[in-house]
């Protein structure tokens, strides 16, 4: 129905009048061309249905929230990116002829929206390095471990070690690449970004350890957190980059599990080649 896209306009165009109202920076005058625009494709429509709506609130207070945790770019995208999908729903002739209307100004939009400057995602390299190497590392690590040592509270203290140390490391040279090469990107910021999502990372992994005694389950619950880690983290790059999200994932997901895998046998062989029992 027309009425439901009507509603989609005039919900997008609170959104984004929120978001301009409580954004001191320079993106608040992009924001509210945004929420204007928004608001002249509803009047439109409602040139055409000949009836007022109300806005959907739920959506409001949803993206507002994702904006505050996630972003700006990923709750705005992600918004955007459910209006295109509820548009290739019309069918009729008037609404394919209004969509004709509209194209240039959605055009206009995206536009808009790359004009959007984030701090988060300047540093999005960084995020991505500081995950990638610890679910690749530690996945594998406390796969490894937990059959050579077959004792949680052991791999755990090892995992939790092993990773922070891991997280410093990889933060310092983040932070000695960076100020060797120079450019925009602040060097201090950018190891930060990369060593908190590395421990963040760490520790998500490494609790099942700490509450199961079963090393088996331990490990079956640490893989279904870094398949969650790496699902919740690849939207996140897909929504805001405009990649795609099945492939990102696939990739990402062979990668860490690949390795934890080949770890799992390497921990086999070396502990019954070395004959250990702990």
């Amino acid at each position: 129905m027309l009425t439901e896209f009507q509603r989609n306009e005039i919900t997008e165009h609170v959104v984004y009048k929120i978001l301009a109202k409580h954004d001191k920076s320079e993106n608040s005058k992009i924001l509210s061309r945004i929420s204007q625009e928004e608001l002249s494709h509803y009047e439109r429509i409602r040139s055409l249905t000949k009836v007022d709506v109300k806005p959907n609130w739920f959506k409001v207070f949803w993206y507002v929230v994702l904006a505050r945790i996630l972003g700006l770019t990923f709750a705005l995208k992600l918004m955007e990116r459910g209006e295109e999908k509820a548009q290739k729903n019309y069918s009729s002739a008037q609404e394919n002829l209004f969509r004709e209307l509209i194209s240039d100004e959605k055009d206009h939009e995206e536009e808009l929206l790359k004009l959007i400057d984030e701090e988060k995602l300047d540093y999005i390299g960084s995020m991505v390095l500081g995950l990638n190497d610890a679910l690749v590392e530690l996945t594998g690590a406390l796969a490894g471990l937990t059959l050579a040592i077959q004792k949680t509270s052991i791999v755990a203290l090892s995992g939790i070690i092993t990773g922070i140390a891991a997280a410093l490391s990889m933060a310092a040279s983040d932070y000695l690449s960076r100020k060797s090469e120079g450019g925009e990107k602040k060097p201090l910021k950018s190891a930060l970004y990369t060593g908190v999502a590395y421990i963040f990372t760490v520790l998500f992994l490494t609790f099942p350890y700490l509450l199961f005694n079963n090393p088996f389950v331990a490990l079956s619950l640490t893989v279904i957190n870094a398949i969650f880690v790496i699902f919740i983290f690849t939207f996140f790059v897909s929504v805001v980059k405009d990649q795609s999200f099945r492939r990102n994932f696939l990739e990402m997901f062979s990668i860490s599990i690949g390795v934890a895998a080949v770890s799992f046998f390497i921990g086999l062989f070396v502990r019954k080649f070395f004959n250990i029992d702990i």
